[in-house]
C-alpha cells in the first residue's frame, strides 16, 4: 500500500511535461479522439454536400453545430466518450455514438445512418493519425527543431573566425575553426529538416479490405476512388490507393526514420559540445543559484547536453522500433499497430525533450579564446602537413631535390611535441625555394585553417 496520490509513470507526463506539452495536445488519446470526430463528421459532411443517398446539404449552422463538437472537443467530451467506450468495448465505435448524438441533438437524426458509413475503423483511424502526426511534428516538433538549427547558423557565423586545433582519432590535427565545425551541423540538419517537412501524408478510405466493396453495393454508380480521393486530400492529406484494411505505414516509417536520423546528428552534435566544454573551448555560463554538485561547489555540468543525449537515444529507440515495426501487417489487417501508435507521442517528446535541452544547452556556452590560442600554440607539430606538402610541390615545381618529404616530417614530428622555435629552425635548412619557405616561416598553428572561415558561407 502506498500514501502516493496516483502520479505519472512517465517522465514525460512527469519531471519534464512543461517541455513536451505540446505534444499532448495531437498525440494523447484526447488528441487522437478529437482528431477521429473531425473525420467523422467531415466524411458525413462530405455525403450530405454532395447529397449522396438522396441527403441533402446542412445548412451553414447546422455545418458550425456539428464540427464545434471537434473544434470544442474538451473535457465533457473526454468523460463522455469514456463512458460510451465501457459499453461499446471500441474506442472508435463509442467515438459514432458521440456524433450521433451530436447529431440527434441538433435535430439531424435524418441523417444519422451517414455516421461511419462503409468506414472501417481504420479508415477513421488512420486518418487521424495523419492528422495528429503531421499537427505535431509541424506546429510543435519542427518549430524546436529549426529553432536549434537557428541558433547553431548564429554561433557558426559568430565563431567563424576563431581558429582551434582540431582532433582527428582523438589526436591534435589540421586547425580548423570552431564556426566551420558547428556549420557542420548545421548543414546535416538542414538536409533533414528539408526531408522530414517535403514528406508525405498518406490516407485510405476503402473499407473494410481496401476494395470499396461495401461502398459499391450501396451504390454502384458512384466512383469509389474519385469521392475517396476527394475526401482523403480534403483533410490535407495525400491519398494512397492500394492499400488492405489499413494504410500501409509506410509514410509514418519514413518520417520516424528521418527524425531519429536527425536524432542522431544532435547526438554527436552533444559529444562534440561536451568535449569541446571538456577541453575548455567552452564555458559553461552558470545559472543563478544552479548546484553543480552536491559535493563540489566549483562544478559546472553539462547537464543540458548529457540530458539531450539520453533523450535522443531513449527517442531513437522508440522512432526506430515504430519505423521497423509498423511496416508488417499480417494478412489483410491485425492489431498491433493499435498499441504501438499510441506510443508516437513517446518517441517524438523525448526527440522534443532533447531539443529543449539543446536550446538551453547552447544558450549557456561562451567560447574561451585563450583556451583555443593555447591548445594551438602548444601543437606546432600540426604544421607538418603543410610542410611536407609544401616540399612535395617544390620537388615537382624542379626547386627541391629532397627526396620522400613525408618520411622526412614524420621523422621530426611523430609522437613528438616540437615548439615554434624548432619548425622554425628546420624550415630554415630545407632547400626549397625562398618564396616556398617565406610562406612556411609565417606560417603558425593559428594561420592554419584553409578555407575554414569563408566555408561557413555555405550555410
Amino acid at each position: 500500500m502506498t500514501a502516493l496520490p496516483p502520479q505519472p509513470l512517465s517522465p514525460l507526463d512527469g519531471r519534464y511535461r512543461s517541455a513536451v506539452i505540446g505534444l499532448g495536445d495531437h498525440l494523447s488519446e484526447a488528441g487522437l479522439n478529437r482528431a477521429r470526430v473531425q473525420v467523422e463528421v467531415e466524411w458525413l459532411l462530405y455525403l450530405t454536400e454532395h447529397r449522396m443517398f438522396g441527403s441533402s446539404p446542412l445548412t451553414e449552422e447546422q455545418k458550425r453545430g456539428l464540427r464545434a463538437l471537434a473544434d470544442d472537443f474538451g473535457q465533457p467530451e473526454i468523460d463522455r466518450l469514456a463512458e460510451l467506450e465501457a459499453t461499446t468495448k471500441h474506442d472508435v465505435k463509442a467515438v459514432e455514438y458521440l456524433v450521433r448524438e451530436r447529431l440527434h441533438a441538433l435535430g439531424l437524426d435524418s441523417i444519422a445512418e451517414l455516421t461511419h458509413f462503409a468506414a472501417t475503423s481504420e479508415d477513421i483511424n488512420n486518418l487521424s493519425y495523419a492528422l495528429t502526426v503531421s499537427a505535431a511534428v509541424r506546429e510543435t516538433w519542427l518549430p524546436k527543431f529549426r529553432a536549434v538549427i537557428a541558433e547553431l547558423r548564429a554561433q557558426a557565423k559568430q565563431y567563424r573566425d576563431d581558429a582551434m586545433l582540431a582532433r582527428t582519432h582523438g589526436q591534435p590535427a589540421t586547425p580548423t575553426t570552431m564556426g566551420k565545425e558547428l556549420a557542420v551541423f548545421v548543414h546535416r540538419l538542414e538536409r533533414v529538416r528539408e526531408q522530414i517537412e517535403g514528406g508525405v501524408h498518406l490516407g485510405k478510405f476503402s473499407g473494410a479490405t481496401g476494395t470499396f466493396a461495401a461502398h459499391l453495393v450501396a451504390d454502384p454508380e458512384a466512383d469509389w476512388p474519385r469521392i475517396s480521393r476527394e475526401f482523403v486530400e480534403s483533410l490535407g492529406l495525400d491519398w494512397n490507393p492500394l492499400t488492405t484494411q489499413i494504410e500501409s505505414h509506410d509514410w509514418q516509417a519514413e518520417l520516424y526514420s528521418r527524425i531519429s536520423h536527425a536524432n542522431r546528428i544532435l547526438h554527436n552534435l552533444c559529444t562534440d559540445i561536451w568535449t569541446y566544454i571538456s577541453l575548455g573551448y567552452f564555458r559553461q555560463v552558470p545559472e543563478p543559484g544552479a548546484t553543480g554538485s552536491s559535493t563540489m561547489p566549483h562544478k559546472v555540468n553539462p547537464i543540458r547536453f548529457e540530458n539531450a543525449e539520453a533523450n535522443l537515444e531513449l527517442s531513437s529507440a522508440v522512432l526506430d522500433s515504430l519505423a521497423a515495426t509498423l511496416v508488417t501487417s499480417r494478412l489483410q489487417r491485425d492489431l498491433t499497430d493499435s498499441t504501438t501508435q499510441r506510443n508516437i507521442g513517446v518517441g517524438l517528446g523525448h526527440s522534443l525533450l532533447a531539443l529543449d535541452n539543446i536550446e538551453r544547452g547552447l544558450g549557456q556556452i561562451a567560447i574561451d579564446r585563450q583556451a583555443l590560442a593555447d591548445d594551438l600554440d602548444a601543437n606546432w607539430e600540426v604544421l607538418a602537413e603543410a610542410i611536407q606538402t609544401v616540399i612535395r610541390a617544390e620537388v615537382t615545381a624542379g626547386r627541391s631535390t629532397i627526396s620522400d618529404p613525408y618520411a622526412l616530417l614524420k621523422e621530426l614530428t611523430r609522437g613528438k611535441r616540437v615548439d615554434h622555435a624548432a619548425l622554425i629552425a628546420f624550415v630554415e635548412g630545407l632547400e626549397i625555394g625562398q618564396a616556398a619557405k617565406n610562406r612556411l616561416l609565417a606560417l603558425t598553428p593559428a594561420g592554419y585553417i584553409g578555407l575554414a572561415s569563408e566555408l561557413v558561407d555555405y550555410l
